[in-house]
C-alpha cells in the first residue's frame, strides 16, 4: 500500500513546458489504502482541533470551511480596517511545492509535541515512511523509487497533514490578519499610509520565510501579488507603491485571482463576473460542439451538461458578490442563450 503510480500531466496555458514546474503529477493510489487513511484523517482532524494544533485562520482542507470562509475573512478584515481611517494592503504568497515538502520525523515532532497520541504519530510516521513511486508519461520506464519527503497527492490525509505541518507559519499581527488556504496565504496589513504597509509586509515576510526555511518549505517568489485596497469613495490618487521580494519588484495589481475570486482593490463585483462569464462561454462553446441538431448528446444529456457544468462557472462567488446591473446585462442573454 505504499506503492503509487503518479502520472505526469501538463499544466494548460503554461508558456514553457521544458521545466518541470510545468508539469502536475497525479498519484493513483491503492483504494484499500484511501479507506484506511480517510479514518485516519478524520481522528486527526478530531484530536488536532480539540489539542488547538490548527491554525484559527486556516480554511483550507478542514469540514465545515472552503474558499468562501478565506475569501469572506479577508474582505470583512479589509473593510473594518478601512472603517477605522486605515490603508490596507495585502501580500498573496504560494507555497512552493505544497506537499512535496513534508518531512515526516519534523510532522512525527509536531505532532508529538501538541499531545497526539503516540499510535497515531507512529501510523503517520509510517504512512510517510519507505514509500515508492512510479512516473508515468510516454517513453518512461515502470521503474518504482524511494520517496524520501512529501505526502502523496490524492490521498485523503495529506492535506490535513500540511496544514498541521505548516500551522506555524501564520505571524501574530497588530493591525493585520494572515489567511491561509492549504498553501496559498495572505498577509493583511494596515497603517497610517502604503509606505508603511509595504514596509510591515517585507517585515512580516521574512518571519515567514524564516520559519519556512526551519520546516524546509519556501516559497514560490515570482507568483507574489500585492493589492493596495481602497474604498469605493476614495477620491485620493492610487498608489502604485511596489514591493521588493528576495531582490524582486511586484508592483501593485489592478485585479488579483485567488481561490477562483477576482479582487480588485475597491472589492468591485464586475471584473470577477466578466471572467466567469468568458470561462462559461468557453465551456459553453465545447458543449455546443458535441450537441449539434440531429445529431451529438440527447436533450437530456445537454440539460445535464448546462447546470453540471455551465451554472457552477457562470455562478462560481456568487456566495460573496453580488453582480451589479450592468454585470447582470450579459450574464442574462447568455443564460437565456444557452436554454435556447
Amino acid at each position: 500500500m505504499k506503492t503509487a503510480n503518479g502520472i505526469v500531466l501538463d499544466k494548460p496555458g503554461k508558456p514553457d513546458y521544458r521545466t518541470p514546474a510545468s508539469f502536475r503529477i497525479i498519484v493513483s493510489l491503492e483504494t484499500v489504502s484511501k479507506i484506511l487513511e480517510r479514518l485516519s484523517a478524520l481522528r486527526l482532524a478530531a484530536a488536532a482541533r480539540s489539542l488547538g494544533l490548527l491554525h484559527p485562520n486556516q480554511c483550507g482542507s478542514l469540514a465545515g470551511l472552503g474558499s468562501f470562509d478565506a475569501v469572506a475573512t479577508l474582505t470583512h478584515e479589509v473593510r473594518l480596517l478601512q472603517a477605522a481611517s486605515f490603508k490596507v494592503s495585502t501580500l498573496f504568497l504560494d507555497v512552493k511545492g505544497g506537499f512535496d515538502n513534508v518531512c515526516a520525523n519534523k510532522l512525527a515532532s509536531i505532532l508529538t509535541k501538541g499531545g497526539v497520541s503516540a499510535y497515531l504519530v507512529a501510523w503517520i510516521k509510517s504512512f510517510l515512511s519507505s514509500r515508492q513511486g512510479c512516473l508515468i508519461f510516454q517513453g518512461a520506464p515502470k521503474v518504482f523509487c524511494p520517496v524520501a519527503v512529501g505526502t502523496p497527492q490524492g490521498s485523503p490525509i495529506s492535506p490535513l497533514l500540511f496544514v498541521l505541518y505548516v500551522a506555524s507559519l501564520h505571524p501574530t499581527m497588530p493591525q493585520g490578519l494572515a489567511i491561509s488556504y492549504v498553501d496559498d496565504l495572505t498577509i493583511t496589513v494596515s497603517s497610517d499610509s502604503v509606505r508603511s504597509n509595504i514596509r510591515a509586509l517585507q517585515y512580516y515576510f521574512g518571519i515567514i520565510q524564516r520559519r519556512g526555511a526551519d520546516l524546509g518549505v519556501a516559497f514560490s517568489v515570482p507568483k507574489t501579488e500585492l493589492i493596495h485596497w481602497r474604498t469605493p469613495k476614495d477620491c485620493s490618487d492610487v498608489s502604485f507603491a511596489p514591493i521588493v521580494i528576495n531582490d524582486m519588484l511586484f508592483p501593485p495589481s489592478q485585479a488579483v485571482r485567488w481561490l477562483g475570486y477576482w479582487l480588485t482593490p475597491a472589492i468591485q463585483t464586475s471584473i470577477h463576473f466578466r471572467r466567469r462569464l468568458a470561462l462559461a462561454q468557453a465551456s459553453f462553446t465545447t458543449i455546443r460542439q458535441v450537441s449539434a441538431a440531429g445529431k451529438g448528446l440527447s436533450f437530456w444529456c445537454n440539460r445535464k451538461l448546462v447546470f453540471g457544468a455551465i451554472l457552477p462557472i457562470l455562478t462560481y462567488g456568487c456566495d460573496l458578490f453580488i453582480p451589479d446591473a450592468g454585470t447582470l446585462k450579459k450574464l442574462d442573454p447568455f443564460w437565456h442563450g444557452v436554454h435556447r
